[in-house]
């Protein structure tokens, strides 16, 4: 077992990113939202269901994560359906429609929330794209995330419905790492963007177990 393993990266990996001055991390999030648009998935005809807008779900960055606001305003200038989670008190997540920054309110944790009509932790399984948080990512595709477990549930929906949805996640470019300490729960992702590059593993629809 390699959660041990998992907690001091986690440890190492969250200072670094606390030590980042505030406009380094507005920066990034400018190259992200470029780099992210460039995934062929969003940039060209996007497959989405048919007689329908794309759909990504996306996050609000907070604290030392790459920033994900340009991205969230451009996905819907863009005419893409953007979700956005919804902490619940079991830590699962429900969903709401990105309706512009003016919109979203302070939740609990230093979240920032929708606050339109939850739609139910369900609507991610429409989403062509999940774009995800996380700390790092190996050259297999093994997410490391914070460990709150609110992901590992939204990655077991997708996969109980059979959804087909890219996984993406968001990083710094030093966080693609050789390796990333596996458990059992733990997925696969389809790629990681950071400001730099796009990094592909496998193709939507394979298999993405750990």
């Amino acid at each position: 077992m390699d959660h041990g393993r998992k907690q001091r990266l986690r440890r190492g990996l969250l200072e670094v990113r606390r030590a980042l001055p505030a406009d380094v991390v507005a920066a990034t999030g400018e190259a992200l939202a470029r780099r992210t648009l460039e995934l062929d998935e969003l940039a060209g005809p996007v497959p989405p269901r048919a007689g329908s807008a794309p759909t990504v779900a996306a996050y609000v960055s907070i604290g030392g994560e790459p920033s994900t606001r340009a991205l969230l305003d451009r996905l819907r200038a863009a005419g893409v359906r953007v979700l956005l989670p919804v902490l619940l008190a079991d830590n699962d997540l429900d969903w709401a429609l990105y309706e512009g920054a003016e919109r979203l309110v302070p939740a609990g944790r230093g979240l920032l929330e929708p606050d339109g009509p939850r739609l139910g932790p369900e609507a991610v399984t429409a989403a062509d794209v999940v774009l995800l948080p996380g700390l790092a990512v190996d050259r297999g595709g093994l997410r490391l995330g914070r460990g709150g477990g609110s992901y590992d549930r939204v990655l077991a929906r997708l996969e109980r419905a059979g959804a087909r949805a890219s996984l993406v996640v968001l990083l710094y470019d030093a966080e693609v790492l050789a390796e990333v300490p596996a458990e059992p729960h733990d997925r696969r992702v389809h790629a990681a963007v950071t400001p730099s590059a796009v990094h592909r593993f496998t193709a939507p629809g394979a298999r993405t177990e750990g």
